[in-house]
Protein backbone atom coordinates (compact mmCIF):
# COMPACT_ATOMS: atom_id res chain seq x y z
CA UNK A 1 0.00 0.00 0.00
CA UNK A 2 2.87 2.00 0.71
CA UNK A 3 4.36 1.60 -2.42
CA UNK A 4 1.28 2.53 -4.79
CA UNK A 5 0.79 5.73 -2.18
CA UNK A 6 4.72 7.11 -2.71
CA UNK A 7 4.14 6.18 -6.72
CA UNK A 8 1.01 8.14 -7.02
CA UNK A 9 2.61 10.89 -4.67
CA UNK A 10 5.51 10.96 -7.47
CA UNK A 11 3.33 10.81 -10.55
CA UNK A 12 1.64 13.83 -8.78
CA UNK A 13 5.07 15.86 -8.52
CA UNK A 14 5.78 14.85 -11.74
CA UNK A 15 3.17 16.25 -13.22
CA UNK A 16 3.27 19.85 -11.35
CA UNK A 17 7.01 19.78 -12.60
CA UNK A 18 5.93 19.73 -16.57
CA UNK A 19 3.01 21.73 -15.93
CA UNK A 20 5.25 25.03 -16.58
CA UNK A 21 6.76 23.24 -19.96
CA UNK A 22 3.44 21.98 -21.13
CA UNK A 23 2.06 25.56 -20.64
CA UNK A 24 4.89 27.34 -22.15
CA UNK A 25 4.81 25.37 -25.01
CA UNK A 26 1.28 25.73 -25.74
CA UNK A 27 1.38 29.48 -24.60
CA UNK A 28 3.75 29.73 -27.45
CA UNK A 29 2.24 28.29 -30.01
CA UNK A 30 -1.15 30.38 -29.46
CA UNK A 31 0.18 33.20 -28.52
CA UNK A 32 3.44 33.83 -30.51
CA UNK A 33 3.17 31.62 -33.80
CA UNK A 34 -0.06 31.41 -34.16
CA UNK A 35 -3.26 28.45 -33.86
CA UNK A 36 -3.37 25.71 -32.02
CA UNK A 37 -1.03 23.50 -31.76
CA UNK A 38 -0.35 20.72 -34.24
CA UNK A 39 -1.21 17.34 -33.11
CA UNK A 40 -2.35 18.69 -29.70
CA UNK A 41 -4.24 15.08 -28.88
CA UNK A 42 -1.03 13.35 -29.64
CA UNK A 43 1.16 15.42 -28.18
CA UNK A 44 -1.33 15.17 -24.72
CA UNK A 45 -1.20 11.85 -24.47
CA UNK A 46 2.60 11.76 -24.70
CA UNK A 47 2.76 14.28 -22.38
CA UNK A 48 0.85 12.13 -19.77
CA UNK A 49 2.91 8.93 -20.92
CA UNK A 50 5.80 11.26 -19.75
CA UNK A 51 4.77 12.46 -16.69
CA UNK A 52 3.94 8.69 -15.77
CA UNK A 53 6.75 7.52 -16.87
CA UNK A 54 8.88 10.00 -14.62
CA UNK A 55 7.00 8.98 -11.58
CA UNK A 56 7.86 5.45 -12.18
CA UNK A 57 11.17 6.47 -12.80
CA UNK A 58 11.44 8.22 -9.43
CA UNK A 59 10.16 5.43 -7.69
CA UNK A 60 12.97 3.09 -8.85
CA UNK A 61 15.33 5.73 -8.16
CA UNK A 62 13.97 5.46 -4.10
CA UNK A 63 13.17 2.10 -4.08
CA UNK A 64 16.07 0.65 -5.67
CA UNK A 65 19.01 1.96 -7.24
CA UNK A 66 20.03 4.26 -4.48
CA UNK A 67 19.63 1.88 -1.71
CA UNK A 68 21.86 -0.36 -3.88
CA UNK A 69 24.65 2.03 -4.03
CA UNK A 70 24.53 2.64 -0.39
CA UNK A 71 24.45 -1.11 0.36
CA UNK A 72 27.23 -1.59 -2.19
CA UNK A 73 29.05 0.88 -0.54
CA UNK A 74 28.38 -0.24 3.11
CA UNK A 75 29.24 -4.05 2.27
CA UNK A 76 32.58 -2.97 0.38
CA UNK A 77 33.84 -1.01 3.46
CA UNK A 78 33.02 -3.21 5.83
CA UNK A 79 35.36 -4.13 8.83
CA UNK A 80 35.77 -7.97 7.83
CA UNK A 81 36.69 -6.91 4.37
CA UNK A 82 38.99 -3.87 4.98
CA UNK A 83 40.99 -5.51 7.77
CA UNK A 84 41.33 -9.03 5.44
CA UNK A 85 44.81 -8.34 4.69
CA UNK A 86 45.46 -5.52 7.64
CA UNK A 87 47.49 -6.65 11.01
CA UNK A 88 45.49 -6.08 13.85
CA UNK A 89 46.00 -2.45 15.01
CA UNK A 90 47.12 -0.84 11.93
CA UNK A 91 45.10 2.06 10.53
CA UNK A 92 43.76 1.26 7.73
CA UNK A 93 44.88 3.44 4.51
CA UNK A 94 43.82 4.28 1.18
CA UNK A 95 45.11 1.07 -0.91
CA UNK A 96 42.60 -0.87 2.20
CA UNK A 97 39.96 0.05 -0.35
CA UNK A 98 40.43 -1.19 -3.59
CA UNK A 99 37.60 -2.92 -3.24
CA UNK A 100 36.00 0.14 -3.48
CA UNK A 101 37.73 1.34 -6.59
CA UNK A 102 37.80 -1.95 -8.35
CA UNK A 103 33.68 -1.88 -7.80
CA UNK A 104 33.60 2.07 -9.21
CA UNK A 105 35.57 1.22 -12.04
CA UNK A 106 33.27 -1.66 -13.09
CA UNK A 107 29.83 -0.04 -12.14
CA UNK A 108 31.13 3.31 -13.85
CA UNK A 109 31.81 1.61 -17.32
CA UNK A 110 29.33 -1.46 -16.64
CA UNK A 111 26.40 1.63 -16.51
CA UNK A 112 27.64 4.01 -19.14
CA UNK A 113 27.31 1.23 -21.85
CA UNK A 114 23.86 0.97 -21.10
CA UNK A 115 22.97 4.67 -21.37
CA UNK A 116 20.48 5.06 -24.01
CA UNK A 117 21.86 8.87 -24.44
CA UNK A 118 25.02 7.68 -25.21
CA UNK A 119 23.75 4.98 -27.43
CA UNK A 120 21.51 7.39 -29.60
CA UNK A 121 24.90 9.99 -29.79
CA UNK A 122 26.76 7.22 -30.78
CA UNK A 123 24.44 6.12 -33.17
CA UNK A 124 24.29 9.82 -35.25
CA UNK A 125 28.40 9.79 -35.15
CA UNK A 126 28.83 7.06 -36.72
CA UNK A 127 26.11 7.84 -39.67
CA UNK A 128 27.12 12.02 -39.82
CA UNK A 129 31.42 10.48 -39.87
CA UNK A 130 30.15 7.94 -42.70
CA UNK A 131 31.65 5.12 -40.60
CA UNK A 132 34.85 6.68 -39.46
CA UNK A 133 33.71 7.07 -35.98
CA UNK A 134 32.41 3.82 -34.78
CA UNK A 135 29.64 3.12 -32.60
CA UNK A 136 31.21 0.14 -30.27
CA UNK A 137 34.83 1.84 -30.26
CA UNK A 138 33.04 5.59 -28.87
CA UNK A 139 30.61 4.01 -26.06
CA UNK A 140 33.73 1.91 -24.73
CA UNK A 141 35.83 4.80 -24.87
CA UNK A 142 33.40 6.68 -22.76
CA UNK A 143 32.31 4.13 -20.61
CA UNK A 144 36.74 3.82 -20.07
CA UNK A 145 36.97 7.32 -18.98
CA UNK A 146 33.58 6.97 -16.60
CA UNK A 147 35.05 3.89 -14.83
CA UNK A 148 38.62 5.93 -14.31
CA UNK A 149 36.53 8.91 -13.22
CA UNK A 150 34.11 7.23 -10.68
CA UNK A 151 37.45 5.09 -9.20
CA UNK A 152 39.65 8.30 -8.97
CA UNK A 153 36.19 9.97 -7.31
CA UNK A 154 36.09 7.81 -4.68
CA UNK A 155 39.81 7.29 -3.97
CA UNK A 156 38.97 11.25 -3.27
CA UNK A 157 36.20 10.72 -1.08
CA UNK A 158 38.46 8.06 1.04
CA UNK A 159 41.11 10.13 1.10
CA UNK A 160 39.41 13.79 1.62
CA UNK A 161 41.73 15.45 -0.81
CA UNK A 162 39.56 18.78 -2.04
CA UNK A 163 37.83 18.20 -5.01
CA UNK A 164 39.29 21.06 -7.20
CA UNK A 165 42.55 20.02 -7.52
CA UNK A 166 41.29 16.91 -9.40
CA UNK A 167 39.13 19.24 -11.33
CA UNK A 168 41.72 21.99 -12.13
CA UNK A 169 44.19 19.47 -13.35
CA UNK A 170 41.79 17.26 -15.20
CA UNK A 171 40.62 20.25 -17.31
CA UNK A 172 44.12 21.14 -18.02
CA UNK A 173 44.68 18.00 -19.43
CA UNK A 174 41.69 18.39 -21.66
CA UNK A 175 43.34 21.60 -22.68
CA UNK A 176 46.16 20.22 -23.53
CA UNK A 177 44.29 17.64 -25.73
CA UNK A 178 42.24 19.79 -27.53
CA UNK A 179 44.75 21.65 -28.76
CA UNK A 180 46.58 18.14 -30.49
CA UNK A 181 43.27 16.29 -30.87
CA UNK A 182 41.78 16.06 -34.66
CA UNK A 183 39.52 18.68 -34.27
CA UNK A 184 36.74 16.13 -36.11
CA UNK A 185 36.90 14.63 -32.23
CA UNK A 186 36.86 17.53 -30.36
CA UNK A 187 32.87 18.88 -30.29
CA UNK A 188 32.26 14.98 -29.62
CA UNK A 189 34.64 14.29 -26.70
CA UNK A 190 32.96 17.29 -25.22
CA UNK A 191 29.36 16.24 -25.69
CA UNK A 192 30.55 12.54 -24.60
CA UNK A 193 31.00 14.48 -20.99
CA UNK A 194 27.21 15.30 -21.33
CA UNK A 195 25.82 11.55 -22.25
CA UNK A 196 27.24 10.05 -19.51
CA UNK A 197 24.99 12.18 -16.99
CA UNK A 198 21.83 11.01 -17.57
CA UNK A 199 19.46 8.24 -16.58
CA UNK A 200 21.50 4.83 -15.75
CA UNK A 201 25.05 6.20 -14.55
CA UNK A 202 23.73 9.15 -12.37
CA UNK A 203 21.73 7.84 -9.97
CA UNK A 204 24.02 4.85 -9.00
CA UNK A 205 26.98 6.75 -9.12
CA UNK A 206 25.23 9.45 -6.67
CA UNK A 207 23.96 6.89 -4.08
CA UNK A 208 28.14 5.52 -4.35
CA UNK A 209 29.36 8.47 -3.45
CA UNK A 210 26.71 9.60 -0.56
CA UNK A 211 27.08 5.74 0.96
CA UNK A 212 31.14 5.58 0.45
CA UNK A 213 31.10 9.27 2.44
CA UNK A 214 28.83 7.58 5.14
CA UNK A 215 30.99 4.67 5.35
CA UNK A 216 34.01 6.02 5.79
CA UNK A 217 35.27 7.55 9.22
CA UNK A 218 35.20 11.01 8.78
CA UNK A 219 34.16 12.05 5.87
CA UNK A 220 30.68 14.21 5.57
CA UNK A 221 28.28 13.45 2.57
CA UNK A 222 27.12 16.93 2.37
CA UNK A 223 30.88 17.54 1.45
CA UNK A 224 32.47 14.42 0.27
CA UNK A 225 29.38 12.36 -0.87
CA UNK A 226 28.97 14.30 -4.08
CA UNK A 227 31.22 15.14 -6.61
CA UNK A 228 31.40 11.76 -8.12
CA UNK A 229 28.81 13.19 -11.13
CA UNK A 230 32.07 15.45 -12.30
CA UNK A 231 34.04 13.11 -12.47
CA UNK A 232 31.90 10.39 -14.45
CA UNK A 233 31.68 14.40 -16.76
CA UNK A 234 35.16 15.27 -16.80
CA UNK A 235 36.90 12.04 -17.47
CA UNK A 236 35.24 11.03 -20.67
CA UNK A 237 36.12 13.73 -22.34
CA UNK A 238 39.68 12.70 -21.91
CA UNK A 239 39.91 9.09 -22.98
CA UNK A 240 37.66 10.70 -26.03
CA UNK A 241 39.95 12.62 -27.11
CA UNK A 242 42.84 10.45 -26.50
CA UNK A 243 40.49 7.57 -28.72
CA UNK A 244 40.43 10.22 -31.16
CA UNK A 245 44.16 11.05 -30.94
CA UNK A 246 44.90 6.84 -30.86
CA UNK A 247 43.36 6.51 -33.88
CA UNK A 248 44.80 9.40 -35.88
CA UNK A 249 48.57 8.26 -34.36
CA UNK A 250 47.08 4.73 -36.45
CA UNK A 251 46.57 6.34 -39.25
CA UNK A 252 49.71 7.88 -39.38
CA UNK A 253 51.83 4.74 -39.03
CA UNK A 254 49.38 2.61 -41.61
CA UNK A 255 50.22 5.74 -43.98
CA UNK A 256 53.95 5.57 -43.33
CA UNK A 257 53.97 1.80 -43.92
CA UNK A 258 51.49 1.89 -47.33
CA UNK A 259 54.84 4.53 -48.26
CA UNK A 260 57.44 1.94 -47.71
CA UNK A 261 55.96 -0.82 -49.39
CA UNK A 262 55.60 1.56 -52.08
CA UNK A 263 59.40 2.68 -52.26
CA UNK A 264 60.82 -0.53 -51.39
CA UNK A 265 58.60 -1.93 -55.08
CA UNK A 266 60.06 1.00 -56.94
Amino acid sequence: MDLVLDTLTFIASSAVDVAPIVAFLFGFQFFVIGGTMPNAKQISVGFVFVVIGLGLFLVGLEQTLFPLGRLMAEQLTHPEILRSGVEAGVALSWRDYYWVYIFAAAIGFSTTLAEPSLIAVSTKANAVSGGVIRVLGLRVAVAIGVGVGVALGCYRIVTGLPLHYFIAVGYFIVILQTLFAPKMIVPLAYDSGGVTTSTVTVPLVTALGLGLSEAVPGRSALLDGFGLVAFASLFPIISVLGYGQLAALRDRISASKKEQIVQLEI
